[in-house]
């Protein structure tokens, strides 16, 4: 064989090395901090709620929360919340 295709080959199995191993250390390291999945692959653990008004939907965690009549409302902005309180108090 010319020294051409050792080096060549020499190249190729240094990359597939590197390739094979790199991905191991990754995993291992992973586990050493603690973490079973990446960032970008969990999920997602807020529901959507409706705002009555104008029945946006908005994750229940940012919503603007309202206890009326026995019932806990969500809103999707202090507007909208303001405005439900001065529609549904014009009613009574």
């Amino acid at each position: 064989m010319s020294p051409l295709r050792l080096l060549i080959l020499g190249l190729l199995f240094y990359i597939l090395y590197r390739l094979l191993i790199g991905g191991g250390k990754k995993l291992s390291s992973r586990k050493r901090r603690g973490e079973s999945k990446p960032e970008s692959s969990k999920g997602v653990n807020d529901v959507l709620v409706e705002d009555p008004l104008c029945h946006t939907l908005i994750p229940k965690g940012q919503a603007i929360q309202l206890y009326h009549n026995h019932q806990m409302l969500y809103f999707c902005s202090n507007k909208c919340c303001k405005k439900f309180l001065s529609e549904k108090g014009a009613e009574k």
